[in-house]
């Protein structure tokens, strides 16, 4: 079994996936925090509520890096590319669920994946990743007629709008229909908008108190309208994927991989 890592262990999904972590028995060897923290040498299980798991918290540097052979990366954008940086010069592989990427920040996770194995994923639950080929379907059918919303609800600290997931289902959507988002995503509609364009996709946020993450994609057609729903209840959902890629990223090649792969997903498409 892989030695596994985690960075950013303080944060909500680095305790989730710590917890999830001793649950199934993983090999967890190193998690680590931001340089300075007040929680170096705290051990990871007890922050994470779990009980004591022998992995304290180290601050995030070339020698921890060095204790894991697959890394767990849920932070942002900035401190994820300096891990990333880290994991490229020591060769270890990496699962990243970081989401908010700029297209220049995205660049240069494929340039790493160029030296060592990536899954990365704006969402790394199994539900989510089926949703996004339920989506391809409905398009399909109902894509030229029918006015396609995505609605997205968050909890209160998320910072990047919309979500991640969001982008994906648009962008499933898309795919399907051959239409490029970039031209057709409406972002929120407010004053006088005109009636709506059929080829357009909309994206609608809530952001409020402590919605783990509910996405919709809707279909909506004159005199009917489907809608695919997938509500998370628990941030365990998130780490049980993300860990399930990082046991699947053992042995394999330099490349970028998705979660559709790592599910077996990829070749139903």
């Amino acid at each position: 079994m892989p030695a596994i890592g985690i960075f950013g262990a303080n944060g909500r999904m680095g305790r989730s996936l710590v917890s999830v972590a001793n649950e199934q028995q993983l090999n967890l060897t190193a998690a680590t925090v931001r340089d300075g923290s007040e929680l170096v040498g705290v051990d990871a299980g007890e922050l994470a509520g779990c009980g004591k798991v022998n992995v304290p918290l180290t601050a995030t540097s070339v020698a921890s890096v060095s204790k894991a052979d697959i890394w767990v990366d849920f932070t942002m954008p900035e401190p994820m590319l300096a891990h990333l940086q880290l994991a490229v010069a020591a060769r270890k592989a990496m699962v990243i669920g970081v989401t908010g990427l700029t297209d220049a920040q995205y660049k240069q996770v494929q340039q790493a994946a160029e030296h060592i194995p990536i899954v990365w994923a704006p969402n790394m639950s199994v539900g989510v990743n089926l949703l996004l080929h339920l989506v391809q379907t409905a398009a399909k059918v109902m894509g030229q007629t029918a006015d396609i919303e995505i609605i997205e609800a968050h909890h209160r600290f998320k910072k990047d709008a919309p979500s991640g997931t969001a982008m994906a289902i648009g962008a499933s959507i898309a795919k399907a229909l051959d239409r490029d988002l970039a031209k057709v995503a409406v972002y929120g509609r407010e004053g006088m908008t005109g009636e709506r364009e059929q080829q357009t996709i909309g994206f609608a946020t809530v952001r409020g108190g402590d919605i783990i993450g509910d996405h919709t994609a809707l279909f909506a057609d004159l005199g009917e309208r489907l809608e695919i729903t997938h509500k998370a209840s628990s941030r365990s959902t998130f780490a049980q994927g993300a860990l399930r890629a990082a046991l699947w990223l053992q042995n394999k090649q330099p490349g970028l991989y998705s979660m559709q792969q790592v599910l077996g997903l990829a070749q139903l498409s």
